[in-house]
């Protein structure tokens, strides 16, 4: 799962990326609210770590912002303010949870856990492209009316180039994203898993929307929303 920190203040950013890592969570950081906003509307993320007292944009700003653009991922405000109108402000803006400094890494995590085992609600990750639609939270996937089966890692290629429709996302985002910065195999899987995706959502259905950037990555093509999906 991804974890996405927002946070100025360097040994507590440091402490975070530690904890969490250690729990085999893959975590960003941001420096900035205004970093912390483009991150978080440019990836998809399983949770975000807000401060509240951020340079360029403040933390409620960037919680108001995501909520605007309909984002849910699960936020957990973390800041040295107190009292129950900063709380109450925080929450009101459409964080999730809020912890104040300091903090138990302990306690923290067990927000982390409690926070990923809620289910998204309406808004949450899923993806549409023409009659091509996923639904990563589910982990089912559909052409039109036909449901494809799709395996887990397949699943997840397909999700990144869904996140990125109409761009080129290069094969090392791919690696990075899929199979972690840690992976140390063969970096061809990348053409594997481009290859199933192509026999499971195109050539059955005489489409060619995966395409392949020779030297550079691949490309989700957009597509309009047509007829035939649901």
């Amino acid at each position: 799962m991804r974890v996405l920190v927002v946070e100025d203040e360097q040994a507590v950013a440091t402490g975070l990326r530690r904890a969490l890592g250690g729990e085999g969570y893959k975590v960003d950081h941001a420096r900035d609210g205004a970093e912390g906003l483009d991150l978080a509307l440019g990836s998809r993320y399983d949770l975000i770590i807000l401060d509240l007292m951020l340079p360029k944009v403040n933390g409620f700003q960037v919680c108001r912002t995501l909520r605007a653009e309909d984002d849910r991922t699960p936020i957990l405000i973390l800041t040295a303010k107190s009292g129950e109108w900063d709380e109450a402000e925080g929450l009101d803006t459409g964080a999730d949870d809020y912890l104040t400094k300091p903090f138990s890494m302990v306690v923290l995590l067990a927000r982390v856990r409690a926070l990923l085992r809620r289910p998204l609600g309406k808004g949450g990750a899923a993806f549409s492209n023409g009659d091509l639609r996923v639904d990563p939270v589910a982990r089912r996937c559909w052409r039109g009316d036909h449901e494809i089966e799709l395996t887990g890692r397949e699943l997840s290629v397909l999700t990144v180039l869904m996140q990125r429709v109409g761009h080129i996302v290069p094969k090392p985002d791919l690696l990075d994203r899929v199979w972690g910065e840690r992976f140390r195999g063969d970096p061809n899987i990348v053409e594997v898993y481009i290859g199933r995706l192509r026999r499971k959502l195109d050539e059955p259905f005489g489409a060619e929307d995966i395409e392949t950037i020779r030297g550079v990555g691949y490309r989700l093509n957009e597509r309009p929303i047509s007829g035939g999906e649901r």
